[in-house]
């Protein structure tokens, strides 16, 4: 029941360090929110929500197109009795079929502008709008090009010792983790930076600290980004 009170304690946290005089940085983020909702400038204002509307609308169709791109991708694929050979590149398909579904589902619940109120809307906030899903997929796809970056390196490059070393379980060990490590990257960094504010949803935006924000930002740059390019430099 923690989550269900998280609003109350946020600012009593406010209150005792406004009192007691400690560094106020921890929960700048959390500051900013109570701002923006003391001067109605939260996302529920109706000038955002005009503008809101029509981008939500427009990524909904996004995510559609994107489904089904990728689903007659996949489809082609199998049809040409070529997805046992391109497993890694099924995958990474299917990763980007999920996240495109997860937009339309994800989206499509925003139109419906649902205040949000105790344990189911903390869930709803914390799972659905706070995109966490998408990001599963997304996130995954990222490290499942990687992985295919990597597989493509050594197989031009160390050709025969990949043949020797390289086995289909390995494989298979890679495309699990692109689905359970992505799923719990972003389930965790969702539900611990996420609050639900007068029945509003704030995703991935109440930090511990600037210092946790920062570093989250440097590690993510460098575990989804920095071995990617650097095959890809050798591979150039």
């Amino acid at each position: 029941m923690v989550h269900v009170h998280r609003t109350r304690l946020i600012q009593r946290k406010m209150t005792e360090k406004s009192s007691t005089g400690e560094d106020s940085t921890a929960l700048v983020t959390t500051a900013e929110i109570t701002q923006q909702l003391a001067t109605g400038s939260a996302m529920t204002s109706s000038a955002s929500r005009g503008t809101g509307f029509y981008f939500q609308c427009a990524v909904v169709v996004i995510g559609i197109v994107g489904t089904a791109a990728n689903a007659l991708i996949l489809y082609a694929l199998v049809a040409s009795k070529q997805h046992k050979k391109q497993m890694l590149i099924v995958n990474l398909n299917a990763l980007d079929l999920v996240s495109c579904i997860f937009l339309v589902i994800t989206y499509s619940v925003k139109l419906c502008n649902i205040r949000l109120t105790g344990t189911s809307g903390f869930w709803l906030c914390a799972t659905i709008l706070s995109e966490a899903f998408v990001w599963w997929g997304t996130l995954g796809s990222r490290i499942c090009l990687a992985i295919i970056t990597i597989d493509r390196y050594l197989k031009v490059v160390h050709a025969v010792w990949s043949k020797q070393k390289l086995h289909t379980w390995m494989i298979y060990m890679a495309m699990a983790f692109t689905w359970s490590g992505s799923l719990i990257y972003s389930v965790a960094v969702n539900f611990s930076t996420t609050a639900v504010i007068d029945g509003v949803c704030y995703a991935a935006v109440i930090w511990k600290s600037e210092v946790v924000k920062m570093v989250h930002g440097v590690c993510n740059f460098i575990l989804f980004y920095v071995p990617k390019h650097q095959v890809s430099l050798q591979l150039s």
